[in-house]
């Protein structure tokens, strides 16, 4: 951890935030946070990109409408 700050919560919030981190086994509180932080990025991706998953590949040379040259 390069630098250290402070961050004022509720005595509620610190309580979810500690069951959180036992919940995880996570050994700090700044890592549960990261963590929940990370699964709401991935709920992002996976709610934007949910209807195609597994259907999108890579697109290829002949996926090309025409040449381009």
């Amino acid at each position: 951890m390069s630098e250290v700050t402070t961050v004022r919560v509720s005595r509620d919030t610190l309580r979810m935030l500690e069951k959180f981190r036992d919940k995880l086994n996570a050994e700090s509180l700044d890592e549960a946070i990261r963590i929940l932080i990370m699964r709401q990025r991935k709920a992002v991706i996976d709610e934007i990109f949910g209807l195609d998953r597994g259907r999108l590949k890579p697109f290829t040379e002949e996926d090309r409408g025409e040449d381009r040259s």
